[in-house]
């Protein structure tokens, strides 16, 4: 593993490239797509085993491990002829396409592993759902927090559908901070209240030995605020709700795209 490309050099890609550069190995030679022009230059700048190729084939010829990580609608623009050799490994992160489609579109015999990275790669600390479980595929993000494989397209799916909800979390805290802020506390100081408070709830989900629901009865006194604000407004239609989306999601997530 000591050629990596990626095709599609978004958040996600910079977060990658940068965690493998963030550890005590020596980092691999990195093959960037001219897609993302601007943030590929600027990990090249930065980065002297970094080399932004002149166009995607070319960051296929010179991996060992593609990941191929465009935007959904710029799939075919981007793939659509490429020769990949059997023996080379692909990454899938393109959310809602699968490897069998993608195997398609690309024409090729190489394993190809669907993986669902998070920003925290960029400080090694990403835990990555793979399917299925391949030795290349899995050290490749071991080095980047931890690969988690899962048993099959199913269970997948299901986790491509909790990473879904990441930025649901933001904007319900900003939700919070803007109602603050309509309440006459500066925005400044209810932003940094907010991040203080969400912090300690980040610290307490790193104790695995407590279940989630553990840590939710943990935090609240029966009868107290925070019970309040729990039943009250995450109640039984609202849960009803946000598994109805959820369930849509991965309903959406075996169509073709």
């Amino acid at each position: 593993m000591e050629r990596i490309g990626f095709i599609g050099v978004g958040e996600i890609s910079k977060a990658m490239v940068e965690g493998l550069h963030a550890g005590p190995e020596t980092p691999p030679q990195i093959a960037l797509s001219p897609r993302g022009a601007a943030t590929a230059a600027e990990l090249a700048r930065e980065y002297p085993d970094v080399h932004v190729c002149a166009d995607n084939q070319e960051v296929v010829d010179r991996s060992d491990l593609v990941v191929v990580a465009v935007r959904l609608r710029d799939r075919d623009e981007a793939l659509t002829g490429l020769r990949v050799s059997a023996d080379k490994t692909v990454i899938n992160v393109i959310p809602g396409v699968s490897s069998d489609e993608l195997r398609e579109l690309l024409d090729t015999e190489a394993d190809i592993v669907a993986a669902i990275p998070l920003p925290s790669a960029r400080e090694r600390r990403s835990v990555t759902i793979t399917y299925p479980a391949h030795p290349v595929a899995d050290a490749f993000y071991d080095r980047l927090g931890g690969a988690q494989p899962v048993a099959d397209e199913t269970a997948y799916n299901v986790c491509s559908v909790l990473a879904s909800t990441l930025t649901s979390h933001y904007a319900y805290l900003a939700t919070l901070g803007d109602w603050a802020a309509g309440h006459g506390v500066p925005p400044e100081a209810a932003d940094r209240y907010l991040r203080s408070l969400y912090q300690g709830v980040g610290r307490s989900l790193g104790d695995e030995s407590r279940t989630l629901h553990q840590l939710a009865a943990e935090h609240e006194t029966p009868g107290g605020n925070n019970e309040r604000v729990r039943t009250t407004w995450f109640d039984k239609a609202n849960t009803e709700a946000l598994e109805a989306t959820l369930d849509g999601l991965l309903n959406d997530f075996g169509k073709p795209q």
